[in-house]
């Protein structure tokens, strides 16, 4: 009897091991066909870096969050040359590399059509050291007139907006250490063939200075220039405009600043208006009369028999 038992437990266990095998097999493949294995990066990879074997891993991500460009095969992205910064776990994408081919160096960061020009600057020029590979300028030139009896003076005028710059010195991407400041004779550029022939005219004929501009800002602003008739007409104060939220407005003044700064409204004149006379012919006068006045509420009275003798109580 208890031989029956245990051979009927380990049967049962049998069953219930083979379907739970059949499930789990079940889940991951339909899990596997819901997701997709890429090639991300394993360490950082810096900038203009040819990919080597062991900066590569293979991950499985779902298939909605698989991004567009990406390499199933470790061996597809092996020698490829980055064109940016990629971080450590980050997926690898065809944005992110250079065309095969492309040898390391300041080639394999220049984007299609664009061109890449060097700058002679100091620190004046250079913004004091705080231009580095990846930041956005504005190029400003100081040019004398073509007419050397001209009164008004050598003119400064922005000339290119929005560049990309490249490298600083031999400089390609390279971290440089936090809170440091590098003095650099050099900046590339990267602009367009006509912007690289406006550039060097304005090196040649003048003096250059770079400008540094916000990463989002790609406002293009249009100036007239300055000469020294201008310069000498003086500028007035920009207030910036007041902020949108209350709590802002309590801890900053430059609201009220703003609100000051503004015009302010002339108010009409009053108007004489002329008093209105009615030309209505004058009715019978009315005279008031007083109303008699209310009698007093009579008084509830109770009579009250002592034997003999009768009362008469009267009740406020």
């Amino acid at each position: 009897m208890r031989d029956k038992r245990f051979i009927i437990v380990i049967i049962c266990a049998a069953v219930f091991g083979l379907v739970a095998a059949v499930l789990v097999g079940r889940y991951l493949t339909n899990v596997e066909g819901r997701s997709n294995h890429i090639v991300i990066a394993r360490v950082d990879i810096p900038l203009s870096t040819r990919i080597t074997i062991e900066q590569l891993a293979v991950q499985q991500l779902p298939r909605d969050a698989t991004p567009a460009g990406t390499f199933a095969s470790i061996e597809d992205a092996v020698g490829r040359v980055t064109v940016t910064k990629i971080g450590a776990r980050e997926p690898l994408t065809e944005m992110k590399l250079a065309p095969e081919g492309t040898e390391p160096g300041l080639t394999a960061v220049i984007s299609e059509g664009f061109r890449a020009i060097t700058v002679k600057v100091d620190d004046v020029v250079g913004v004091s050291g705080f231009v580095e590979p990846g930041a956005w300028v504005d190029v400003v030139a100081v040019v004398s007139p073509v007419e050397r009896s001209s009164e008004h003076g050598p003119t400064s005028k922005i000339v290119l907006q929005h560049i990309k710059v490249l490298a600083t010195d031999k400089n390609i991407g390279k971290e440089k250490k936090e809170n440091t400041i590098v003095s650099v004779k050099a900046v590339t550029l990267e602009v367009l063939p006509g912007q690289a022939e406006k550039l060097a005219l304005a090196a040649a004929e003048g003096k250059l200075q770079l400008v540094m501009r916000n990463s989002v800002d790609k406002e293009d602003v249009q100036t007239t220039g300055v000469n020294k008739t201008s310069l000498l007409l003086g500028e007035h104060v920009v207030l910036p405009p007041p902020s949108e939220t209350p709590e802002s407005q309590a801890a900053s003044p430059a609201p009220a600043l703003y609100k000051a700064a503004q015009p302010r409204r002339r108010r009409p004149p009053p108007l004489n208006l002329m008093p209105f006379e009615s030309k209505r012919p004058p009715g019978p006068r009315i005279e008031k009369t007083e109303a008699p006045p209310r009698p007093a509420p009579a008084r509830i009275s109770v009579e009250i028999f002592d034997g003999a003798k009768r009362h008469k109580v009267e009740l406020p």
